[in-house]
């Protein structure tokens, strides 16, 4: 697979070839990193690209088999993995704790290869710290990607991973997707655990997923993410069905009305760095 073909798949679909022999997770994982060393010195999203990245371990099959992946530098923990959290006070943390989070992610087949910037303490929506510096938007390098998962989104719509974990509070996964053009939402309180250390983030205010770029990978994102663990604070129903699975029922009629264009202004003078389709196209631009 060229590189100009990874970026074109969401989550799903590299996990599909995968699944059907046609790419390896570890032709995929050594694809990210080529991506990650063209567009992250533009956009500063990535903090870390593991150096063992080639050897991550996970599941030998689920919905996401072998499909790259990367973890918000707050939030949900990898044992014996940095964890800096945006603040010269955590610099060098390292926690010794796996979050369920990031055991579920194994189980799905991710592949967790790095860790994506973030405000300190994940405190602002704006992605830029003493620490770690300014995180671009990838549509427009003179602009924010939002926070407090800037990084992750930043990364996502520049097409080094197709899918990153996030966290929101109060915006944090939704702002910095809105401003990158990608797929989240902060799932219900409880909904997704955030054991075993921080099941009570913020008063279940708090809670960990992922940036996407389609809504076929944000439905396998719950359905790989959902569910309680023991010690959750809060209960909440269960769904019927695999959320995937929801994508293919009838919807009601509804009335809809479309403009096509209202206050157009053209963007072409803007710097943009990106690697996708659907997005600013870095591989057209650069020929890669």
């Amino acid at each position: 697979m060229k590189l100009s073909e990874y970026v074109e798949y969401d989550a799903t679909g590299l996990g599909s070839l995968v699944h059907a022999g046609e790419v390896t997770p570890l032709e995929l994982t050594r694809l990210a990193r080529e991506a990650h060393d063209e567009v992250n010195p533009r956009i500063n999203a990535v903090i870390e690209f593991y150096e063992d990245a080639e050897t991550v371990a996970g599941a030998n099959g689920g919905l996401f088999h072998g499909v790259p992946f990367l973890r918000k530098d707050i939030g949900a923990t990898e044992a014996g993995r940095l964890q800096e959290k945006g603040s010269r006070l955590f610099k060098g943390c390292r926690p010794d704790t796996d979050s369920y989070f990031f055991r579920r992610a194994r189980e799905a087949g991710l592949r967790t290869l790095g860790r994506t910037t973030t405000p300190e303490l994940g405190s602002t929506v704006m992605t830029e710290t003493f620490l770690q510096g300014i995180t671009g938007n990838p549509w427009d390098l003179e602009r924010s990607a939002g926070g407090s998962s800037g990084g992750a989104a930043a990364a996502v719509a520049a097409g080094i991973t197709p899918i990153a974990h996030g966290s929101d509070g109060g915006g944090s996964i939704r702002i910095p997707a809105s401003w990158c053009g990608l797929v989240a939402l902060n799932p219900s309180r409880g909904r997704v655990s955030g054991g075993p250390n921080s099941q009570d983030a913020s008063y279940g205010r708090s809670r960990e997923f992922v940036l996407c770029r389609t809504v076929r990978d944000m439905a396998a994102a719950l359905d790989v993410f959902s569910g309680p663990h023991a010690g959750d604070p809060f209960i909440i129903v269960q769904p019927n069905r695999p959320y995937l699975e929801e994508l293919s029922q009838p919807l009601a009629l509804c009335a809809s009305g479309w403009r096509e264009r209202v206050g157009a202004r053209s963007n072409s003078s803007r710097k943009s760095c990106t690697l996708s389709g659907g997005r600013p196209h870095f591989s057209r631009k650069w020929g890669i």
